[in-house]
């Protein structure tokens, strides 16, 4: 639950480098295989808020009120350290696991394999 939590952050961050409203926004994370409710998503975005890491501001587009987001500096600065350390751990976990990446293992364990 706290990987997937933590995934969740890091993905709605780097969608983020581009300005997108809630609905772009869950819209790009499911193309992209990270499906997310909107329960989970309207308060993830008033916590990163909350945390500096974005800035957002409402404007009428079709005839209705939307909240904008954006990455802002410091939201710039949090997720290329979230990436960095996603890419330290996503290596020690491969070399725990004794494979050499996400698709070594694709085979193994069946019966022709």
């Amino acid at each position: 639950m706290e990987l997937r939590r933590g995934s969740l952050t890091l993905a709605v961050l780097a969608q983020l480098r581009q300005e997108r409203y809630g609905y772009t926004l869950r819209k790009a994370l499911a193309e992209r295989g990270m499906e997310i409710e909107e329960s989970t998503l309207y308060p993830l975005l008033r916590r990163l808020e909350a945390q500096g890491l974005l800035a957002s501001e409402w404007r009428e587009e079709e005839k209705r009120n939307k909240r904008f987001y954006r990455l802002n500096e410091d939201g710039e600065r949090m997720l290329g350290q979230l990436l960095d350390e996603w890419q330290a751990l996503n290596a020690a976990i491969t070399a725990s696991l004794g494979v050499d990446g996400p698709m070594a293992s694709a085979g193994k364990g069946d019966a022709n394999g």
